[in-house]
Parts: structure tokens; C-alpha cells; sequence
């Protein structure tokens, strides 16, 4: 029976690390067909990358996800970029992101996700959330975040810890930088070129207000976002609880 056990956890952790590896994937194609295969010239595709290499994706498994964003040796990525906007339980803003090659299979699954929620109609909700560029960075010795967010040229900086962001190593200072959309690549560079390591350099949403959850209301709605973050095509889910 222990032996079962064991291989069941093995198992588990593999569907676990594949459902992470796609998503690593995912990332990497849509930052190199946005941006291009370059990631010196790409702060998309060099946080991703980063982020790729730190969980052991392969060498080859990255080169092709590169090449298929970005069309290079006839393969070209066919993905579409599906909003959905709606509240988690106790009325939670939440917006989600979602890239999938096949429209038809991931909307039913999003509705049926969003039973315990309420899915609202495009534009219903994205009023309560600024649309910004969002850069996220670790620096040893990182010293006054306010006169590092002017030098770099972001509009707003807020610390970061570990809990919060995995890829922040526990005994280093973190930051999230906040920007306008187009000052994105910018403030990636400045950052990089001062000793920064960047962790995330992405277009996002940041909530305006914060409702006031009890605990278990809190409980309640992690559970319904957890939900949305395991299914295989959805990319970024921003919501407005802290």
C-alpha cells in the first residue's frame, strides 16, 4: 500500500511539473511572437526564459517555443488571446487571461469554472482595474525602491517578498515597479543594466480597490482563483484581493 502511495505522489508530481512546463511554454511563444526571438530586445522573453531555465525546461523544449512565436523555420504559433471578466465569490473582481488554439474547447470550460463566480460581459469590470506594465525584480542591497522606480522611470514601486513572488530569493529585497504600458521595455532595461534581476516583465491589470474579506470569504474566493489558475490555457488571472 506504501508503495502505491509513493508511486501515486510521483505521479502526481509529474502531471504537476508537465501542467507547469506548458505554461513555461506557452509564455515563451507568445513573448517571442509579440516581441521577436531576440530577448536582449525582448524583456518579455527574457523574464520568461529566466523563468524557464530555473525550472529545468530543456534546451530544445525553449528553442522551439522561441521559433514557433516567432515563425522562424515554418512553424508559426496559431493562438488566440481570449479576456474574460467576471467576480469570484463576494463579488472579487477578477479578470483572466487565456491563450489557446482552440476557442471552442476553452470558453465552455471557463463558464463552467466560473459557476461558483459570476461571468460578466467584455468590458463589465475592467473600470476597477488600471491596465499598466508590471515589472517585477530582486536586487541584493537594493536601498531606496522610491529613487530606484524614478531613476528607472516607473510610476509606482511597491515592495516585494517571497511569499508573494517565488521567483524573489527569502533573503533579498524585491520590488514590483509599476508603469505606463509603453515605458514596459524601458524600465526592464533600466533595471537589468543597475543590478536588478528581473523576474517579470509583463502587461497587466492592478485593481483599483480592495474589497474587505473575513478569512474564510478570503478562503472561499483563493479557492475559486486556484481553480482558474490550474486550467491548462489560462495565462495570468488578476484579481482584487491582496
Amino acid at each position: 500500500m506504501g508503495r502505491q502511495w509513493l508511486l501515486a505522489k510521483r505521479e502526481v508530481a509529474s502531471l504537476k511539473k508537465s501542467k507547469s512546463t506548458g505554461k513555461f511554454v506557452r509564455e515563451i511563444t507568445i513573448a517571442a511572437r509579440q516581441g521577436g526571438a531576440d530577448p536582449e530586445n525582448n524583456a518579455r522573453l527574457f523574464a520568461a526564459l529566466e523563468k524557464a531555465r530555473a525550472e529545468s525546461v530543456s534546451k530544445d523544449v525553449i528553442e522551439r517555443a522561441i521559433n514557433k512565436g516567432a515563425g522562424i523555420g515554418g512553424e508559426k504559433a496559431v493562438i488566440d488571446h481570449i479576456v474574460f471578466e467576471g467576480y469570484a465569490p463576494h463579488k472579487v473582481p477578477v479578470i483572466v487571461e487565456v491563450y489557446t488554439d482552440n476557442t471552442n474547447r476553452t470558453t465552455p470550460e471557463l463558464r463552467v469554472l466560473f459557476r461558483d463566480g459570476q461571468l460578466g460581459a467584455p468590458g463589465s469590470n475592467k473600470f476597477l482595474f488600471d491596465h499598466v506594465g508590471l515589472v517585477e525584480a530582486w536586487k541584493e542591497g537594493a536601498g531606496d525602491l522610491e529613487e530606484a522606480a524614478i531613476e528607472a522611470g516607473a510610476n509606482e514601486v511597491e515592495p516585494l517578498t517571497h511569499d508573494q513572488n517565488d521567483d524573489i530569493p527569502a533573503d533579498q529585497t524585491g520590488a514590483r515597479f509599476i508603469t505606463e504600458r509603453t515605458a514596459t521595455a524601458a524600465v526592464t532595461t533600466w533595471l537589468k543594466s543597475n543590478g536588478w534581476s528581473v523576474v517579470t516583465s509583463e502587461i497587466g491589470y492592478v485593481a483599483k480597490n480592495f474589497p474587505t474579506l473575513t478569512d474564510e470569504q478570503r478562503a472561499e474566493a483563493g479557492e475559486f482563483l486556484q481553480a482558474l489558475e490550474e486550467h491548462d490555457d489560462v495565462h495570468r488571472v488578476w484579481t482584487a484581493i491582496k
